[in-house]
């Protein structure tokens, strides 16, 4: 879904004037279509969780998970596994490392998987600050999984990564999954976690595979009742 600059400016909970400022300043990823602006939700998300900006919960209720049951965050970690020394000295070669140990089924083309996550940061870093990455295909729908995932990384050594805030990654959060729609729950997820002071702490000092889980179970709980009251809200307000 395409969202407009009045979305826009809901979601990141600014003036539709600092829309138009970031998107002048090339600072926020617009398309411009019949002489109106356009935003990507991947792309708002993508760059809203590497500038720390806070999203609306809102877009949690927006995302049509269809078809395809969209897991929540502990969840897809379970699914996806969380990998300790993953080695590896510059992007590519964690990279692959990180695809091949993740848990795909045998279909999937790893070669692939690695192919294109690699063209997604040529468009730019996927880098989110505080030495965390959440490298993913531009395009999940290519994966052919039969759920979704999140696989958790965390690096021998960190490397440089392009960060905007200069500061090398130590931990990747590689998302995999068959559809836009789930691919989008997740991330939204994902930005939301590493705005939780519990959860980046874990994650900063590696804790163990039981504290993880059961803050990310936290966090999706924190989702469940911001949603609701979200819900609340809005039926009050009609």
């Amino acid at each position: 879904m395409q969202l407009n600059v009045r979305d826009a400016a809901e979601l990141l909970f600014v003036s539709e004037k600092t829309i138009y400022r970031w998107v002048k300043q090339n600072e926020l990823p617009a398309y411009k279509i019949n002489g109106q602006y356009r935003f990507s939700r991947a792309e708002l998300l993508e760059w809203a969780t590497s500038h720390r900006i806070n999203i609306s919960t809102q877009i949690f209720q927006e995302i049509d998970v269809g078809s395809v049951p969209s897991p929540g965050l502990a969840e897809a970690l379970r699914v996806g596994g969380i990998h300790y020394r993953i080695g590896g000295t510059e992007k590519a070669s964690v990279l692959k490392a990180c695809i091949d140990v993740m848990p795909l089924p045998e279909g999937v083309d790893r070669k692939l998987l690695f192919q294109v996550i690699m063209a997604r940061e040529t468009l730019g870093t996927t880098a989110v600050g505080d030495g965390v990455a959440i490298p993913h295909v531009r395009n999940p729908i290519v994966l052919h999984l039969p759920r979704p995932m999140i696989s958790l990384f965390f690096l021998d050594s960190s490397i440089e990564f392009g960060a905007l805030d200069g500061k090398p990654v130590h931990t990747l959060f590689v998302i995999a999954s068959p559809t836009i729609s789930a691919h989008l729950n997740l991330l939204s997820q994902l930005a939301f976690a590493l705005r939780q002071t519990e959860f980046k702490e874990i994650i900063a000092r590696r804790g163990s595979r039981e504290e993880i889980d059961e803050e990310a179970r936290r966090i999706a709980r924190l989702i469940d009742e911001r949603r609701e009251a979200s819900t609340a809200s809005q039926g009050e307000e009609e």
